[in-house]
């Protein structure tokens, strides 16, 4: 009995995104112009693994999950865990707000998709949004010292922006911000090397 053409694609063509425990959707795109290269990067929530199209479904499955196991080592490298982020919190605190910020907590969250941090000054919490994981330490700092000040200061009056005026930085790293989320409003482009 011949396969159901709805099960399978064309040669060369992605498969769709399988989630994958602990890693969410992996998107498996097969390339004719690949021939030994495996590579893999993380897009929108989900991870792409690049594979030569030859290779077998069993060799598929062993270089998935090599790929995945080396992403996750690299971000755990790249990612401060909450101690560290309390730490870097407390350091900024010092260097920058004369030690006056001092948060409850600050931990890293999954469920800010339109915003870098926030701060409940009430409960003295500070939320980083996990998209800033990998990001240039300048930009982290930024972001963190920004939910320092409102601690101190609620709103975004000037009494908020001469807090930020300290950090060095601020100008550089609110235009790289920027830059991120406009980059997520454009169409998304296929990787170079894709095929």
């Amino acid at each position: 009995m011949p396969a159901d053409p709805l099960d399978s694609a064309p040669p060369g063509a992605p498969s769709p995104p399988e989630p994958r425990p602990g890693h969410g959707p992996v998107e498996v795109r097969r390339s004719t112009r690949r021939r030994r290269t495996v590579s893999a990067y993380r897009d929108a929530g989900r991870t792409v693994v690049l594979i030569p199209a030859r290779m077998s479904a069993a060799d598929e499955e062993r270089w998935v999950a090599r790929m995945l196991d080396r992403l996750a080592a690299q971000e755990s490298r790249r990612t401060p865990v909450d101690g560290e982020l309390a730490r870097r919190a407390a350091r900024l605190s010092e260097q920058y707000l004369e030690g006056r910020a001092r948060p409850a907590s600050v931990r890293w969250v999954t469920n800010q998709h339109t915003r870098w941090g926030s701060c409940t000054p009430a409960e003295g919490s500070i939320r980083l949004s996990h998209r800033l994981q990998g990001m240039p330490e300048y930009v982290l700092d930024y972001v963190l010292l920004h939910e320092l000040a409102h601690l101190l200061v609620p709103g975004h009056g000037s009494a908020f922006w001469r807090l930020l005026e300290t950090y060095p930085r601020t100008e550089r790293a609110r235009g790289f911000l920027e830059g991120v989320a406009s980059a997520g409003r454009l169409p998304q482009a296929r990787p170079p090397g894709d095929g």
